[in-house]
């Protein structure tokens, strides 16, 4: 169990880094974060750069405590939130498959998430109380 928590702290923290990543500094291709603000106000987020800032840093942020087993139910927590109002302002109008631009990653990312607000970081963490 400790070794599955590990391995899906390490892979779900380093894909949320990457988009965090491309959110807040436009790397990897990314919008960075006027870029992403301008995309968040056409979905009618007001005051936009706000909301693309609290988006990206908890991409980003969030990840990088994943990825080190640190406040894990907290991040998970938070990226969740993050992907449920993604799934519904975005994808799920989209239909399920991805190649359409539907939700089924998502789905994904939210039973990861949930598993690790459930089970927590597991043995090989920095700080597995949290």
């Amino acid at each position: 169990m400790n070794w599955a928590l590990l391995i899906l702290r390490l892979c779900l923290g380093a894909i949320f880094i990457g988009h965090g990543l491309q959110k807040a500094f436009g790397l990897f291709g990314g919008p960075g974060v006027t870029g992403f603000s301008e995309m968040l106000s056409g979905l009618g987020f007001k005051p936009a750069l706000f909301w693309a800032y609290i988006a990206a840093y908890t991409e980003l942020i969030g990840g990088l405590l994943l990825l080190v087993g640190i406040f894990t139910r907290g991040a998970a927590a938070f990226i969740l939130i993050l992907i449920i109002v993604a799934t519904l302002k975005v994808h799920l109008t989209k239909g399920f498959f991805l190649q359409g631009g539907g939700f089924e990653y998502n789905l994904l990312i939210m039973g990861a998430c949930l598993l690790l607000i459930i089970l927590g970081a597991g043995k090989f963490s920095l700080f597995n109380k949290l």
